[in-house]
């Protein structure tokens, strides 16, 4: 089940958004992809010439441009709790697992993505293993 920290203020999303992942450099830039019929204008780091950004350029530019960014990352679940939103962020705890599992993982996790997504006040969203 996923897990939403939600604000001081948070309120439940209403209604359906088109949601923009942001991948984090530690997923496969396949992702964009595989994914772009539930989660079209998603981006990965590596095809936006960030690679070797820093965690803090990262997280500007997915607040910047309206993306939810994920990540197996622990460092961006803590920014999360610093920074507060925007952006929101997915953690995926999965572990060692394939480009294909994380798709999956995601696939199966939309609605609490698009949710999450629509609430705007929550900080980050845990998914993993079903």
């Amino acid at each position: 089940m996923p897990r939403v920290r939600r604000g001081p203020r948070a309120k439940a999303g209403v209604g359906y958004r088109l949601v923009k992942l942001l991948f984090d450099q530690n997923l496969s830039h396949k992702l964009v992809a595989l994914l772009s019929d539930a989660f079209p204008g998603s981006q990965h780091v590596r095809l936006l010439g960030m690679a070797r950004a820093s965690d803090e350029v990262v997280w500007d530019y997915a607040a910047a441009h309206g993306f939810v960014l994920v990540s197996k990352d622990e460092d961006f679940h803590q920014m999360s709790f610093l920074m507060g939103p925007p952006p929101q962020v997915v953690w995926v705890q999965l572990g060692n697992c394939t480009t294909s599992e994380v798709e999956q993982c995601l696939r199966r996790n939309r609605s609490a993505i698009e949710s999450f997504e629509a609430e705007k006040q929550g900080a980050f969203l845990v998914i993993g293993a079903a």
